[in-house]
């Protein structure tokens, strides 16, 4: 992935300025306290991480080593800030941005998972409009930046992991309950249902237009 590797705690780094560019902006660019509590929020995270400032200033001289974020000062303001380059470094769409996002933030994810939690950041129409950013960004030129994973046993769905901490080991499959298994199977059905619909949704909006209603 452009020859770039960091580590997962340059990763949170990454994650949370790029979070709260979009979300707060009035907030943006971050002082070392705002980001290190950015990293270290409750809710949004996974894992939950225990970062201080001094691991904080770390990863952001490393980062910025690579040209991945940029410190600046306000005018009349002694505190310096922080401000992330990525969308500028790899030439991300808003919708690319938004899904390295939660992946930098929250780790491994299915589709579902990353266009319900890409809502505050961006807007997707339907799965198959999440899945053909993520198939851009396994596919670009100057990546890949995201790697699809192997389905693994008991689950219906596939995953998807950023590469910006370099390659991601695949957990060995393990014998699952009936149960388990058969509850996941009806969610998949139910995620199945509602892909159909969104499409027929589409559908019929599209024959809405053509008849003027």
């Amino acid at each position: 992935m452009a020859n770039i590797i960091i580590t997962h705690v340059e990763a949170r780094v990454l994650g949370s300025m790029i979070e709260k560019d979009v979300t707060t902006p009035e907030y943006y660019p971050l002082s070392l306290n705002s980001l290190t509590n950015a990293c270290n929020q409750k809710s949004n995270r996974d894992p939950i991480m225990d970062i201080d400032e001094e691991s904080v200033v770390l990863a952001l001289d490393r980062l910025r080593q690579r040209q991945l974020v940029y410190e600046t000062r306000m005018a009349g303001s002694r505190v310096t800030k922080y401000g992330h380059r990525v969308r500028e470094a790899f030439d991300f769409s808003a919708q690319e941005i938004a899904v390295m996002c939660v992946l930098l933030l929250r780790g491994t994810q299915t589709l579902g998972e990353i266009r319900a939690r890409t809502e505050r950041l961006c807007s997707f129409k339907d799965l198959a409009e999440v899945e053909a950013t993520l198939t851009r960004l396994m596919e670009r030129e100057n990546g890949p930046f995201v790697v699809k994973l192997p389905r693994r046993f008991g689950y219906k769905e596939c995953r998807y992991a950023h590469l910006f901490c370099g390659d991601v080991e695949v957990e060995e499959d393990r014998p699952v309950e009936p149960a388990i298994i058969s509850v996941r199977a009806g969610d998949e059905r139910i995620a199945t249902l509602e892909r159909k619909v969104e499409a027929l949704r589409a559908e019929l909006d599209e024959l809405k237009k053509k008849l003027g209603m």
